[in-house]
């Protein structure tokens, strides 16, 4: 009889969800991915209303694991690795509250490891900055429009897709060949 695996849950947002999105779900043991909004004052907030910057939303990921095949850790060393978490409501050009760096933890643990892991790349000057990643715990989650689901994979060819998602998933698939599906 196969034992009962208890997935795990992690919201990050970094930046644009179209690109936190595409270098998550090429990874084993990321079982889903819901690209949508968190953090916020306005209920069922559109994607208008987010991108107009005053709802107080992140554009951001919820990530459903399996903590047997790939670590909160793991997933946190990715998701440091392929934003940069040294500017304050920026990402590239995407500039505003929503895209924002921010870990939104749901247990105690995932606080603790991420603290650890900020203080640790803090220690060692891995970005040159200080880290503006925010912590804040997991508040109530609304998923972005259809459209923007799975969007890198079905819009590849879009200008915004080829030139600032591809190199990321590329980097990912140098980097994290291992953990890799």
């Amino acid at each position: 009889m196969e034992k009962d695996i208890k997935m795990e849950m992690t919201t990050f947002a970094g930046g644009c969800f179209w690109c936190t999105e595409a270098v998550f779900l090429e990874l084993k043991g990321v079982e889903a991915i819901v690209s949508g909004y968190i953090g916020g004052k306005t209920l069922n907030p559109t994607y208008k209303e987010i991108c107009q910057g005053d709802t107080g939303h992140a554009e951001a990921i919820q990530i459903s694991f399996n903590p047997e095949v790939i670590s909160f850790g793991e997933l946190l060393e990715l998701f440091f690795a392929t934003h940069d978490p040294t500017t304050l409501n920026r990402q590239g050009n995407d500039v505003g509250t929503q895209y924002r760096s921010e870990i939104f933890y749901h247990n105690e643990e995932q606080k603790l490891i991420s603290e650890d892991f900020i203080r640790f790349l803090t220690k060692e000057d891995v970005f040159g900055k200080p880290i503006v990643t925010q912590l804040s715990p997991a508040s109530t989650f609304f998923e972005a429009e259809d459209y923007h689901q799975n969007y890198y994979n079905q819009n590849k060819s879009q200008g915004y897709c080829s030139f600032v998602i591809t190199p990321k998933v590329a980097k990912v698939r140098q980097y994290f060949k291992e953990k890799l599906k």
